[in-house]
């Protein structure tokens, strides 16, 4: 079967080719098609704007599509930066700025407060215009500067407490074990494995 995963996003890909290894599946990714449309993420949620890409992708490729949309959401920041992860800074994708913002957002906020969440929305969807949500997030507090050199996005200012330490700190397959999109992709898994055998 030939799984559609919705991203340009290289570590996001690499994530979800892992936690896929084992099953029938071959995953292709948006760099495979030819001219693929640019999809807008203008919803106000997670769930919004997964459906939206995965939809708009299904019909456009004729495959089985998989998005996401996930994001950090912290407390202290009224739920910011939220489905404007990944532009919290103004450009898409510009890490070390979004990271940098976070930093000077949070420093008049005192330990006890750091609360955050990371909230995955994974939506798989049909070239009919079949789609369905699946979700998980993942708890953790915001460290006062960065620490490690795996994962990407807010990971290295990710603390997950259990471990005590950063997302960036964790191997992989710790990190595929706990992760929002882990969790996420974990529920989408049997969906997936009954396709593959039709």
């Amino acid at each position: 079967m030939k799984l559609l995963v919705a991203t340009g996003n290289k570590g996001k890909l690499k994530e979800i080719n892992r936690l896929l290894a084992d099953e029938s599946i071959e995953v292709v990714g948006l760099d495979q098609l030819t001219a693929p449309p640019e999809v807008i993420e203008d919803g106000d949620t997670f769930e919004a704007n997964a459906s939206k890409k995965a939809l708009e992708m299904a019909r456009f490729s004729g495959l089985v599509t998989l998005a996401d949309d996930s994001g950090l959401v912290v407390a202290a920041l009224n739920g910011d930066p939220g489905v404007n992860s990944a532009r919290y800074a103004g450009g898409h994708g510009d890490d070390p700025a979004n990271n940098s913002k976070l930093l000077s957002e949070m420093e008049q906020i005192n330990d006890e407060n750091r609360q955050a969440a990371f909230h995955c929305v994974i939506a798989l969807a049909w070239p009919d215009g079949r789609c369905e949500n699946f979700d998980g997030h993942v708890s953790g507090l915001i460290m006062r500067g960065e620490r490690g050199e795996g994962g990407f996005g807010y990971d290295p200012l990710f603390m997950v407490p259990e471990y005590g330490k950063t997302m960036a700190e964790l191997s992989l397959e710790i990190k595929n074990r706990i992760s929002h999109r882990g969790t996420a992709l974990r529920k989408v898994i049997p969906l997936l494995k009954q396709l593959a055998k039709q």
